[in-house]
């Protein structure tokens, strides 16, 4: 199997849910660990990206550590800044980008598409949406940190923008429900009652 280092984002400022996305317990896990633990189905490390390690210290399995992110002065951090910050460290071919808030993702997905990765010619391998790529759920190769640079370093902030320029191969999605992001107090009821349910 493909060695894969995971990287997740966890440098938003979670402005919408009005408390920190990351620490907020799904089934009672905090949502970053519960992250973490399904990358490393799939991965042999997992690199947490963000400014605020003290905050997350206590979070983080066996096998994750921190990046240090260096947020820039700019009022809306960019998660593309993060991740190039992420890629840089990586010493494997293959990357798994996954935001912190990602509660309802499956490791027998994540462990499918791995499987995908043998076959793939482009530099990112990710699922496709009406508007685009889902750029914060799906696999990257470690020679797209030159294109991403050279994009960063000319103003780019977009992931689409970038994605659009590039190779990108699309993943099979059955289950769409699995990008489904966290970002208010509604969205995080909306999962409660989920899992209340599956467990009725």
């Amino acid at each position: 199997m493909q060695a894969i280092t995971g990287i997740v984002l966890a440098g938003g400022k979670s402005s919408r849910m009005g408390s920190d996305k990351a620490l907020l317990p799904i089934n009672g896990v905090p949502m970053l660990s519960l992250v973490c633990d399904r990358a490393l189905s799939v991965c042999d490390r997992v690199y947490v990206v963000t400014p605020w390690q003290e905050r997350y210290q206590h979070l983080l399995p066996a096998n994750c550590e921190f990046i240090d992110e260096v947020q820039p002065l700019e009022a809306d951090n960019a998660p593309i800044l993060g991740f190039a910050q992420g890629l840089a460290t990586v010493k494997t071919d293959w990357v798994l980008l996954l935001a912190c808030d990602l509660p309802l993702l499956q490791v027998a997905v994540l462990q499918q598409w791995v499987k995908q990765l043998n076959n793939c010619n482009a530099i990112a391998l990710l699922p496709r949406h009406a508007k685009g790529w889902e750029p914060l759920c799906g696999f990257y190769h470690s020679h797209s940190l030159t294109t991403l640079t050279e994009f960063i370093n000319t103003g780019g902030r977009s992931f689409q923008n970038w994605l659009k320029q590039q190779p990108v191969q699309a993943l099979s999605v059955v289950d769409a429900q699995m990008f489904f992001n966290c970002n208010t107090p509604d969205d995080l009821a909306a999962i409660d009652k989920k899992i209340m349910s599956a467990g009725a």
